[in-house]
């Protein structure tokens, strides 16, 4: 977890969590009941929020994963790095998020690489000069 998330979690720890709980509980968020998070919930959430930002994608919760890792991969994250942050066993699962990073790759060679850059390749030498 990055500072910032976990600056956010300890100001929730310490503000809100405690005004929602009339009781003890174990679950770490919990609704405004004091009733633990249920992983619906979650995904409705999201959902909600990629209704309103116009995402036409299938999925919740997944589809904010996948944009995670793929947003890291796009920003240099190693693959195992992010493999560790997902909780993938294989690797091979991991790699199906690289094909987004592949592609960037592959623009940004096209339009940065001299020899992408050559309008036609020389089939001859030139000749020499006398």
């Amino acid at each position: 977890m990055g500072a910032r998330a976990a600056a956010w979690l300890d100001r929730y720890l310490a503000e809100a969590r405690p005004r929602l709980l009339g009781a003890a509980s174990e679950a770490l968020f919990v609704t405004d009941w004091g009733q633990p998070v249920a992983p619906e919930q979650v995904a409705t959430a999201v959902r909600k929020a990629k209704d309103r930002a116009g995402v036409q994608k299938p999925g919740a919760c997944h589809l904010l994963r996948h944009a995670c890792a793929t947003h890291m991969l796009d920003n240099g994250a190693d693959v195992r790095f992010i493999q560790a942050l997902l909780g993938h066993a294989s690797l091979a699962t991991t790699e199906r998020y690289t094909h987004v990073a592949i592609t960037k790759l592959q623009d940004v060679h096209a339009r940065t690489h001299p020899a992408a850059r050559v309008s036609t390749p020389r089939t001859s030498l030139p000749e020499a000069e006398s």
